[in-house]
């Protein structure tokens, strides 16, 4: 919230009469009065939400009291970690890191999330996403896996690969994550993990933390248990999702690079 506080771009988003902004959630008790994202009067009566589900901001990441002094430095910053994620109430699991590089890209470049409101199309449909740069990307995905590949030569010491998934959800629709702040334990494994601190257990994914290998302290309502439960492979779920992989063999034909092919056998194997 400090972010962005001041000098921010928002969309989308609600007005007040003193021409602050307001979105669902942001205070406990709506303002008894408010202009919604379309210019219209809405009060808690109306019907429809001030705000659009995807309404969204832009601030300069200077605003973000937590930034990294070396943030902007010009040398460069050394990477130690790359991390993808996605949008899954199923199947992927809280946390694991890739066996080495080239599994990474795999895990990259079969990352998938359920639609929501920013994506067009039925909300809540799995959709392959690569690394998150299908809308971006402005050439042939097959060149840019191969790109990714081709640097491993390059790199004397990779950057180890990691995928995440706070939104895993319980038979009830609960997130089994508590998510926010909890996260930054996540982000302690993947730290420990690149120097080498912190141990990990073996899957047909990749590397997990085990209950010993994750800090939990301090956390009153979560336990091992928990963490198990959002940790917890299904290899019938896996066989399923590995079938599923086959849309990007289908979609880039041969243009895929052969690496990434057989990834998918090795998964296929481990299940």
């Amino acid at each position: 919230m400090e972010t962005i506080s001041h000098d921010t771009i928002y969309t989308n988003v609600a007005l007040t009469s003193d021409l602050d902004v307001w979105w669902e959630g942001k205070t406990d008790v709506p303002p008894p009065e408010l202009t919604d994202w379309k210019g219209n009067r809405w009060t808690p009566e109306s019907k429809e939400p001030a705000a659009h589900p995807n309404s969204r901001f832009c601030a300069p990441m200077r605003n973000n009291p937590a930034i990294a002094p070396e943030a902007d430095d010009p040398q460069g910053v050394p990477i130690s970690a790359i991390i993808f994620g996605g949008r899954r109430a199923a199947t992927i699991p809280l946390v694991y890191q890739a066996f080495n590089w080239i599994h990474g890209v795999y895990v990259g470049a079969t990352m998938s999330s359920e639609t929501t409101a920013a994506a067009t199309g039925a909300v809540g449909k799995i959709r392959r996403d690569p690394m998150a740069m299908l809308p971006f990307c402005g050439y042939n995905m097959g060149d840019y896996f191969q790109h990714w590949l081709q640097m491993r030569k390059k790199l004397t010491v990779p950057p180890r690969i990691f995928c995440v998934n706070w939104f895993r959800r319980d038979e009830h629709g609960k997130f089994l994550w508590p998510g926010y702040g909890e996260n930054m334990r996540v982000l302690k494994w993947i730290v420990e993990r690149t120097h080498g601190r912190a141990d990990a257990c073996e899957t047909p994914l990749g590397w997990v933390p085990g209950p010993r290998d994750f800090d939990l302290g301090g956390m009153a309502d979560f336990n091992s248990e928990k963490l198990a439960k959002a940790q917890e492979i299904g290899l019938e779920e896996w066989r399923r999702e590995a079938m599923a992989h086959d849309d990007l063999s289908l979609k880039l034909y041969a243009d895929l690079p052969k690496e990434l092919i057989f990834q998918r056998e090795l998964l296929v194997a481990r299940l």
